[in-house]
């Protein structure tokens, strides 16, 4: 079947290959029934009414309307992990330079004046001002222990440092990667109370604003590097400032620049490159480009931020995929209308997520358009798409 899937900004053809031949993809295509995007901002954008879809080809979905799209029974995908090595590496490079204090250190050469040996002379007198700190021995504290957060905890211990961890909604998944000489903490206050440098690796949610704000500044292990290569609202940048000011904090690094941050020597802020490597790109290409064919073609759901995870192995040619509300009796209510129709269920799941719930339904023999209707019409049913394979 011909799919039709829109790209909102320039999505890696390695990803883009992943989808079936039979799809036309480009950006602009009318009447999609996918969007995949990378950094467009889409609150403001009309979203077609035929879009089933939108995978974000990276973590974060803060660029998508995702609750307006929860209404329509609209999944939205993102690809977690697929990015964490990229992040991983330039958190390491941000412990360096907050330690050795290189971004200083850089601004020092680049403003001296003279011949080479005038310059070598003044580069001696200078560099005692830029003594630093190795990593081996210093205590890293990792503030979510995700893909990201989970990569970093092994490099790090591999670079000889000590970590500690916090995460009160780690998954089963992410525990079983993470090495077993994390120490897990159990407050964000005992990480910041022990630790020579923290990364946080956290979305911004209203519960992760201002995570670190000025009292948990102040309860920081003094020379402490802060790392944020997260979400720019989860720390309180006057608050990092004036830590930074008092000598609490040695440096703060991230990728989020400000004017705010430009104007202190102590604090180093680089475009947000996190993801910015070819590697990193095409990885979400893929993971996002797989799971957005996936749904299309089967229903199946993986890594979505609004619906539940949700694989059923086809057991017949004809099925119906029902995004719905997490409501009692809704698999009552289905079920009745097909069997009323005289349609034999094959197979039936159903997952649910918060106010949200998905049900895959495999029938015996062909389905009417007159029952799809009838399912369409149910009370909390936001959507009923037909997949006959």
């Amino acid at each position: 079947m011909t799919r039709k899937i829109q790209t909102l900004n320039a999505i890696s053809k390695k990803g883009l290959s992943r989808l079936p031949d039979s799809y036309l993809v480009g950006n602009d295509i009318a009447d999609p029934d996918a969007i995949l995007v990378r950094s467009q901002v889409m609150h403001e954008l009309p979203i077609a009414t035929s879009v089933l879809a939108i995978g974000r080809a990276g973590a974060g979905t803060n660029n998508i309307p995702t609750k307006a799209m929860s209404e329509r029974g609209v999944v939205v995908f993102n690809a977690p992990g697929a990015n964490a090595n990229a992040v991983k590496e330039l958190v390491i490079a941000g412990m360096l330079m907050g330690t050795r204090n290189i971004a200083p250190a850089l601004t020092f050469v680049n403003g001296l004046f003279g011949d080479d040996e005038s310059l070598h002379k003044q580069v001696e007198a200078g560099k005692k001002h830029y003594v630093g700190h190795e990593l081996r021995g210093s205590t890293l504290g990792i503030i979510g222990l995700g893909a990201i957060g989970s990569l970093l905890a092994e490099s790090a211990i591999e670079l000889g440092m000590n970590v500690i961890g916090y995460d009160p909604e780690i998954t089963v998944d992410a525990a079983w990667r993470l090495p077993s000489q994390v120490r897990k903490a159990t407050s964000i206050e005992e990480v910041l109370k022990h630790c020579d440098f923290v990364s946080l690796h956290v979305p911004l949610l209203p519960g992760t604003k201002n995570l670190i704000n000025a009292e948990r500044v102040k309860g920081m292990k003094k020379g402490c590097v802060l790392l944020n290569f997260s979400r720019d609202g989860i720390v309180d940048t006057q608050a990092v400032i004036d830590g930074l000011n008092a000598n609490r904090l040695q440096a703060y690094v991230c990728d989020f620049p400000s004017n705010l941050m430009r104007q202190h020597p102590r604090a180093v802020a680089i475009p947000h490159l996190g993801a910015s490597t070819e590697e990193a790109e095409e990885n979400c290409a893929v993971m996002v480009a797989e799971q957005v064919a996936d749904y299309l073609t089967n229903g199946n759901i993986l890594n979505s931020v609004n619906f539940p995870n949700i694989s059923m192995p086809r057991g017949s040619r004809f099925r119906l995929a029902i995004a719905n509300a997490n409501v009692p009796n809704m698999l009552g209510q289905i079920s009745t209308a097909l069997a009323s129709a005289g349609l034999n269920i094959n197979n039936m799941m159903n997952k649910s997520r918060g106010e949200l719930a998905f049900t895959l339904v495999d029938i015996e023999t062909e389905v009417p358009q007159a029952v799809i209707d009838q399912l369409a019409a149910i009370h909390g049913v936001l959507r009923v798409r037909y997949l006959p394979g």
